[in-house]
């Protein structure tokens, strides 16, 4: 039996897919009864609840072999921190008490930095508490930005004709597929063949500049002269309260975005070729072509 926490979310659906495609037994876990009904169908038991609750996680964690875990996002919350905290300090009580001996926590580049990241200091303080614990075989996953949030681009795209962010053009950062992070957290669910706490970074094929992934998306939606826009951390700020987050996400996601760009949040020691995954930003374009014909 295999848990999977935030299993209709970007990395957990596509764990628990491929889980059920291995023929594994697997316990989907989610906020809605309604996006878990498929996986239901599937043959996987489904659990209901609260990521902050310890009793309803030790329930969903008991009797696992292994268990994939998250801190899932509230861009809403006035306490994002707070909610970061509840919610780690739930998922470690209920690791222990249940008695699971394998783990893998889905992390982040940048969270081997304690202070000054933003959104990231959370994950620094989950990985803490998770390196704590005594039976239990950690693995941190730490992936670098997801392609699939130049989703969140789709709007400014149409009626602007332009990808932003506070990065300059020039600044190549990784960027990863959430399908390779599936992949790796499935295979290592699957395989439990590591001992005590152990980090991977997963930074994708290849380093880009939002100037080359502007381009690139620009191709593939029939868009050429699309540009990238650096913008300002205020305008940046106020684009996403206008998208109805939270005050406090806003500062903390400022901070981060300052943090990538002084150039704080790195690899630990390069790129090799076991951090670099196979999924390619044009592959990943093709993809966010069929949903930008949609929206348009």
């Amino acid at each position: 039996m295999i848990t999977v926490m935030g299993a209709t979310g970007n990395t957990g659906k596509k764990i628990t897919e491929r889980l059920l495609e291995d023929g594994e037994e697997v316990r989907a876990l989610g906020r809605s009864e309604e996006k878990l009904a498929g996986f239901k169908h599937a043959g996987a038991e489904v659990l209901t609840g609260d990521a902050a609750d310890a009793a309803f996680l030790t329930k969903a964690f008991r009797g696992a072999d292994a268990v994939y875990t998250l801190l899932p996002p509230s861009v809403q919350s006035h306490d994002y921190r707070g909610e970061q905290n509840r919610q780690g300090e739930a998922i470690t009580k209920a690791i222990r008490e249940s008695g699971v001996r394998y783990v893998v926590a889905l992390s982040s580049l940048g969270a081997d930095v304690a202070e000054g990241t933003g959104l990231l200091v959370g994950l620094h303080a989950q990985e803490e508490r998770l390196r704590q614990l005594k039976d239990a075989n950690v693995l941190l996953l730490r992936p670098a930005s997801f392609f699939e949030n130049f989703y969140t681009m789709l709007d400014l795209i149409k009626h602007q004709g332009v990808i932003g962010n506070t990065l300059p053009p020039d600044v190549a950062i990784p960027m990863v597929a959430t399908r390779d992070i599936a992949d790796v957290a499935a295979q290592t669910l699957q395989a439990r063949d590591w001992k005590g706490v152990v980090v991977r970074e997963l930074l994708g094929p290849r380093d880009l500049t939002y100037s080359e992934a502007t381009r690139i998306i620009g191709k593939h939606i029939g868009r050429p002269d699309l540009k990238y826009v650096q913008l300002s951390y205020d305008d940046m700020a106020k684009g996403l309260r206008q998208a109805g987050m939270s005050e406090n996400f806003v500062g903390l996601f400022i901070e981060m975005t300052r943090a990538f760009r002084e150039g704080k949040v790195k690899p630990r020691a390069g790129r090799t070729s076991e951090n670099t995954t196979p999924t390619r930003f044009e592959d990943f374009a093709g993809e966010f072509a069929h949903a930008y014909a949609e929206a348009a």
